[in-house]
C-alpha cells in the first residue's frame, strides 16, 4: 500500500498558538502511522486579502500558487483552526479562497481533516463547522467526519506536547487514523 502524503498547517500564525501545537501533535501522530508529512506555517505564504479586482489585474499571488502546488502534491490535508467570533479565522479563509482561485479542483481530489484547539468549553467546534462548510459547500472537498476538538487547550498538553487527557487522545487518534486511511485511498 502506498505511503500517503499529508500536508499539515494551522490557521493561526500567532506566537504560542494552541492550534500550531495541535498541528505539531497531529504531524507527529501521522508520522507514527508511516505517513509522509509536510508541516508548514502560513507565515511562509503571505497573501493579500482576496480581492477580485486584484485577481483580475495580477492573477493569484505567488504564495497561492505555491500553496496550490503543495495541496496538489499531498493526498491528505489537516487544518488546525482556532475560532474567531464563532467562525473560521480570516487567515484560513483567505488561504482557502486564494488557493481555490488558482484551481478549485485541487479541493475535490484529496481528503481533508479538521481540528481546533481553544481555551473555551466548545474547543473551537463552531470554527470546525464553519471551516467544514467553506470546504464542502464552497470548494466541493471531502472533509472526513472525524474531527479533533481540544477544549481548555492551554491546559490540555503535557510537557512532551501530547494531549494529557486519555479521552482526547483516543478522539484525536481516531481522526488521525481516519485521515491516514482516507489519504491512502487518494494515493492509490
Amino acid at each position: 500500500m502506498s505511503k500517503p502524503r499529508i500536508l499539515v498547517f494551522a490557521g493561526s500564525v500567532r506566537t504560542g498558538s494552541l492550534n500550531e501545537t495541535l498541528a505539531a501533535f497531529v504531524a507527529r501522530q501521522l508520522r507514527a502511522l508511516d505517513a509522509d508529512v509536510s508541516h508548514i506555517s502560513l507565515n511562509d505564504y503571505p497573501m493579500p486579502l482576496y480581492n477580485g479586482d486584484l485577481e483580475k489585474a495580477e492573477g493569484p499571488p505567488e504564495s497561492a500558487k505555491k500553496l496550490h502546488a503543495l495541496f496538489a502534491a499531498h493526498q491528505g490535508i489537516f487544518i488546525a483552526g482556532p475560532e474567531y467570533n464563532a467562525g473560521i479565522t480570516p487567515l484560513a479563509k483567505n488561504t482557502i479562497d486564494w488557493v481555490s482561485r488558482v484551481d478549485i479542483s485541487v479541493y475535490r481530489t484529496r481528503a481533508f481533516a479538521l481540528g481546533a484547539a481553544s481555551d473555551g468549553r466548545l474547543g473551537g467546534y463552531r470554527s470546525l463547522m464553519a471551516t467544514r462548510q467553506v470546504l464542502e459547500l464552497g470548494c466541493g472537498a471531502f472533509v472526513q467526519p472525524e474531527m479533533i476538538s481540544v477544549f481548555h487547550a492551554s491546559k490540555s498538553w503535557n510537557e512532551d506536547g501530547d494531549l494529557a487527557d486519555t479521552s482526547a487522545q483516543r478522539s484525536a487518534r481516531r481522526a488521525v487514523e481516519a485521515l491516514a486511511a482516507n489519504a491512502r485511498r487518494y494515493a492509490a
